[in-house]
């Protein structure tokens, strides 16, 4: 399952750096698949995640840290406890592995 940010979101920064796939995102930021990965694509996408008022995830780049970390980082560092689960977009770890595979071949 991917991560999300909520709307609790106090803009702090100090989710994304510790991103090992480069997902997180500042607001209105497009995210791409290259930014932070072995993935070619200069295209900027607005979809799976985008906000326009806080720091989000782009789903297709979240693996959970899987490969990584223990736990999510973003979760980890979050002073307010934003960074939670998305149950909109359940993976298991093997599809999570094979994502994180996939950005960093």
């Amino acid at each position: 399952m991917a991560i999300k940010i909520t709307d609790d979101c106090i803009n702090c920064e100090a989710c994304e750096p510790e991103c090992p796939n480069n997902a997180i995102y500042a607001p209105e930021e497009a995210w791409k698949f290259s930014d932070g990965t072995t993935m070619e694509d200069d295209q900027e996408h607005e979809d799976g995640g985008f906000s326009d008022e806080f720091f989000y995830i782009a789903t297709d780049k979240c693996t959970e840290c899987k490969g990584f970390n223990d736990e999510p980082a973003c979760e980890a560092v979050c002073p307010v406890d934003c960074c939670v689960p998305d149950e909109d977009n359940e993976e298991t770890e093997d599809e999570l592995l094979a994502k994180k595979d996939k950005l960093h071949a």
